[in-house]
């Protein structure tokens, strides 16, 4: 792809991201619209009937298994083995609050933790292909496709997640089961999450604010510290 060599040496991590967030995405998508479960179009759902002990049903668990499997491996990636950035220090607090959010979601048979979210946009939106920094180099060329994902980003995690998910844990699951165990617990979490939502879409609009004024001659992840900060 003729990369130079720092984007080489990150493409194993886009690479490897990019493809369990589409294997991920696209099992959620099925569970989500093409199964029985009403849990998009009626969130509050996830609470009805519900009591402690209840069985979880097999294609749950291995939505549970995938994600923990993978936020587990994620903890240690980000620590030891990604390149490191601006961000990592909340990368590596929202991983662990993922981790912990999934494993007590399954532990309490409550389906709130296993849709914190749907990934993949900002991986996406990240990912330094060749062709997409030769196309941005042309200040007379359309917004390029990184940018796009911009608003893709704000519908998943700043429109949906507060709509499906905190609307569900933080209203209706005191509906249907007033005395649900670690309701504070479960839903400060929750909020933690999308506070780091918010500070990473801040991310991206700096990412396309700078590119609309000129600033930025290829796709460079505003993330990343500058050589001299690296050294350092």
């Amino acid at each position: 792809c003729n990369l130079q060599p720092k984007d080489a040496a990150k493409m194993p991590e886009s690479a490897w991201k990019l493809l369990f967030y589409t294997l991920s995405w696209s099992y959620g998508i099925y569970l989500l619209f093409f199964t029985d479960y009403p849990f998009f179009y009626d969130p509050p759902s996830v609470f009805y009937d519900w009591k402690k002990g209840m069985d979880v049903p097999t294609d749950i668990a291995i939505a549970y298994l995938l994600q923990c499997s993978f936020y587990g491996h994620s903890i240690y990636a980000t620590a030891y083995m990604d390149t490191w950035r601006k961000d990592s220090v909340v990368m590596l607090l929202h991983h662990v609050v993922t981790l912990t959010l999934i494993a007590f979601s399954y532990a309490f048979r409550d389906c709130k933790g296993s849709w914190q979210g749907l990934p993949g946009g900002r991986r996406l939106c990240w990912g330094k292909l060749r062709w997409v920094s030769r196309r941005s180099r042309d200040p007379r060329g359309p917004l390029n496709p990184p940018c796009s994902l911009c608003p893709g980003r704000f519908w998943f995690r700043l429109y949906w997640f507060p709509l499906k998910v905190l609307y569900a844990t933080c209203y209706s699951s005191l509906q249907s089961v007033p005395n649900i165990p670690f309701y504070f617990f479960f839903n400060a979490l929750l909020l933690v999450l999308t506070l780091m939502n918010i500070y990473w879409f801040l991310y991206i609009v700096l990412f396309v604010a700078k590119v609309l004024m000129g600033q930025m001659q290829e796709v460079n992840d505003v993330r990343e510290y500058d050589v001299e900060d690296s050294k350092k």
